[in-house]
């Protein structure tokens, strides 16, 4: 079996936003009715065709760390941090602060990526300071659209604000139902875009004249299962 190049992507946010449900939705094409609080970090792992329908299209496997939410355990989590190819920010439509909330997210995962960010953030973070300073891409998604139905007309007046700031895209789903990212629907084309753009910056874009890095990373097979990490 050829081996097969993987991303790892962090998904971070306050909990109960849905970071779970979004991610097993996202891997397995499925919803999830109960999903469990997480302790530290589960792992769910898809193929991704990279740049699909042409010349270059290519196989990647994209991890996604669904990092617990839990203020408990903030001293903690730096230790899934690094290294940190792609960033999905999530936050509950339904609730304001989860939303505020994405900017320390942020700032906590880039101030443990050091390899990546080449700046320092401080409690004046500011987001315009480091677009231009990190590779990281970064996706903000918002979840529970189904509660919130003056979102539907008008999604913009919601948009948050990290996502502008960052110059980073923006979709809204209802984790109860596959259709938010059925295939041609446009949360799934920025979904791919953003896992493309990842594939991107990890393997083939050049940085300050630097090559991307090209080494193989392990193999997985079709046994592979996720994993469940604790504190």
């Amino acid at each position: 079996m050829a081996a097969i190049d993987k991303v790892k992507i962090i998904v971070v946010g306050d909990s109960g936003v849905g970071k779970t449900s979004l991610t097993h939705m996202i891997c397995h094409q499925q919803t999830i009715s109960n999903p469990s609080w997480t302790i530290g970090c589960s792992v769910e792992v898809k193929l991704h065709e990279y740049k699909e329908g042409t010349p270059n299209q290519r196989r990647y496997f994209i991890e996604l760390w669904d990092v617990g939410g839990s203020q408990s355990h903030k001293n903690t989590r730096s230790v899934f941090y690094s290294p940190t190819n792609g960033i999905i920010l999530v936050h509950d439509l339904t609730n304001r602060k989860s939303q505020q909330n994405l900017q320390k997210w942020l700032q906590e995962v880039l101030n443990k990526d050091s390899s990546h960010s080449k700046v320092k953030l401080f409690d004046d973070f500011d987001p315009e300071k480091f677009v231009g300073s990190t590779q990281i891409p970064i996706l903000a998604v918002g979840t529970k659209l189904d509660l919130v139905s003056e979102v539907r007309s008008n999604l913009h007046r919601r948009s948050s604000s990290i996502a502008e700031e960052c110059g980073a895209e923006e979709m809204f789903v209802d984790c109860r139902q596959t259709k938010s990212l059925a295939a041609g629907s446009s949360s799934s084309v920025k979904l791919s875009r953003f896992f493309d753009k990842v594939i991107e910056r990890r393997y083939y874009a050049t940085r300050e004249g630097i090559s991307p890095d090209k080494r193989r990373l392990p193999v997985y097979t079709s046994s592979f299962s996720p994993k469940l990490y604790h504190d």
